[in-house]
């Protein structure tokens, strides 16, 4: 299976003022993300991360990586130092790329993109960065934590929530 998400902003306090998540502390936060990852993610599953990922040093974002399923490849996102970026357990790191999926192309990129390649030949856009406060153009999704219930979301579920006019929820 393949997978994405965005902005997990693991061990990052702010996220609980500013994003609002609903959690009193930080170890809840990150407990309660990994569990979510890991309860959808397989260890044979590909998963891309579009950026933003924990707060930390190698070490600790090594730690993370190691407790997390899948396959992991990173988009790298605005709040991605080095030590991020460097660690051990990416399969991948690069700053945008583009995946031809059953003669789809998709565009991955941890920004938003107000136009994007062969967007006239309906490519689709998918990002992080906005958690889920921008309006998206047609074929763009946000594919953060925040807009997608606090977990890794499949392409069909990504695609199915938008045609019918709703942000995923978490599956019971």
């Amino acid at each position: 299976m393949l997978y994405f998400t965005s902005d997990t902003h693991f061990a990052d306090q702010r996220v609980l003022r500013l994003d609002r998540r609903p959690f009193a502390i930080m170890a809840e936060h990150d407990a309660a993300l990994i569990a979510s990852w890991n309860s959808v993610v397989q260890a044979d599953d590909d998963i891309w991360h579009l950026g933003d990922v924990v707060r930390g040093d190698q070490g600790a974002v090594e730690a993370l990586l190691h407790r997390l399923n899948g396959t992991k490849h990173l988009i790298v996102g605005n709040n991605d130092p080095l030590s991020t970026q460097s660690a051990q357990g990416w399969a991948s790191v690069q700053h945008y790329a583009e995946l031809k999926i059953d003669n789809q192309l998709y565009v991955l990129c941890h920004y938003p993109f107000r136009t994007w390649n062969q967007m006239g030949k309906k490519s689709i856009n998918l990002h992080g960065h906005s958690h889920g406060r921008l309006a998206p153009m047609p074929r763009q999704f946000d594919v953060g934590v925040d807009p997608q219930g606090l977990r890794p979301r499949r392409l069909d579920e990504l695609v199915v929530s938008r045609r019918r006019g709703r942000t995923a929820t978490p599956a019971a």
